[in-house]
C-alpha cells in the first residue's frame, strides 16, 4: 500500500493508473476508521482494479462551535485497517496541502443542503461539496463509494456530481450497525457508557416508524410523534426528527382533503440526536 500526502503526487499516480487502463474506486473518509468504512472498501474493491482511500479531517465542514479540534484521530490504526482491507493507495494530505492561504473558491448546493443537517449546521455542506470536488479532481476515480448513513450527504453529492458533470459513478453502501442496531460512527467514541446504551434509541425510533408504516400509517406527523417518543424516553435531545421526500428532501406535501401530511411516495425518515458530547444521525427509507 502506498501512502501519499501530496495532492500533486496523488494526481500523478492517478494519471498513470488511468493511462495503464486501470479503473479506480475511491472511498473518502475523515479517518478514525471502523467496520463501516471497511465495508465501503470491500465494495470499492469489487468494482475496480485500484482502491484509493483518503483520510482528511476537513476543517471547512465544521462550524465554529463544533468538534474539529477534538475529532478522533488515530492514523496508525487507520493505516493498519487499510492495509488489512487491501487498499492500494492511502491519500493522507494535511490542511496546508489542501487549502492555500488565499483559498477563495467554494462549491455550494442550494436546495438539498438547506434542510435537516444543513439547517442546523450552516456552511457544513459547502465545506463537504468543496472538499469532495477537490478530492475527485485529485484522485480522478471511476467510482466513489459513500455510506447510506449520511443520507443527506449522499443525495447532495449525487446532485453535485450530476450538475457539475463529474465523470464518476457514486455507489451507495448500506449502513453498518453494531449488534444492538446503533449505526457505526467515529463519533460514537464520544458517548459515555450510559449514553452508549441509550444511543440505540435512534435505531429504535426508526424501527418504530417502519413498523407503523408497514401497518398502514401514512400520516407524517403521527410517524414523527412516535419517533420522538422513543427519543424523549432517553437523555438524548433531538436536533431534528423529520420525514421528507426521499428525492427532494422537502417536507411531505400537505393533503388538503385529509388535512394532514400524507406519505404517497418513498420518504426518508431522518433524525439527529445530541448527547452530552456526541451528535449522532441515522435514517431509513419508508417505501
Amino acid at each position: 500500500m502506498k501512502i501519499i500526502d501530496s495532492p500533486e503526487e496523488m494526481q500523478k499516480q492517478a494519471r498513470l493508473l488511468i493511462q495503464s487502463g486501470k479503473y479506480i474506486s475511491f472511498v473518502p473518509t475523515m479517518g478514525y476508521l471502523h467496520d463501516g468504512h471497511v465495508s465501503l472498501m470491500r465494495i470499492a474493491r469489487e468494482n475496480a482494479d485500484v482502491v484509493v482511500v483518503s483520510i482528511f479531517v476537513n476543517p471547512m465542514q465544521f462550524g465554529p462551535n463544533e468538534d474539529f479540534k477534538n475529532y478522533p484521530r488515530d492514523f496508525e490504526h487507520d493505516e493498519k485497517l487499510c492495509r488489512e482491507a487491501g487498499v492500494d493507495i492511502l491519500f493522507y494530505p494535511n490542511p496546508e496541502n489542501m487549502y492555500l492561504d488565499d483559498h477563495s473558491i467554494w462549491l455550494s448546493e442550494e436546495s438539498l443542503s438547506t434542510v435537516l443537517c444543513g439547517a442546523s449546521r450552516p456552511g457544513h455542506f459547502r465545506g463537504v461539496c468543496t472538499i469532495v470536488a477537490k478530492l475527485l479532481n485529485i484522485v480522478q476515480p471511476d467510482f466513489m463509494v459513500l455510506g447510506e448513513k449520511d443520507a443527506q450527504q449522499l443525495r447532495v453529492l449525487r446532485r453535485m456530481v450530476r450538475d457539475m458533470n463529474f465523470s464518476v459513478k457514486i455507489i451507495a453502501a448500506p449502513t453498518v450497525r453494531e449488534a444492538d442496531g446503533l449505526a457505526m460512527s467515529s463519533r460514537n467514541k464520544y458517548l459515555t457508557p450510559a449514553e452508549r446504551k441509550e444511543a440505540v434509541c435512534l435505531f429504535q425510533s426508526l424501527e418504530k416508524a417502519k413498523a407503523l408504516f408497514a401497518a398502514g400509517e401514512r400520516n407524517a406527523e403521527n410517524l414523527k410523534a412516535a419517533m420522538r417518543a422513543v427519543i424523549e424516553a432517553t437523555s438524548g435531545k433531538a436536533d431534528y426528527i423529520e420525514i421528507v421526500d426521499d428525492e427532494t428532501l422537502q417536507s411531505v406535501p400537505f393533503d388538503e382533503a385529509q388535512g394532514r401530511q400524507t406519505l404517497e411516495k418513498p420518504a426518508l425518515a431522518a433524525l439527529a440526536v445530541k448527547f452530552s458530547s456526541a451528535r449522532l444521525i441515522d435514517n431509513t427509507v419508508l417505501r
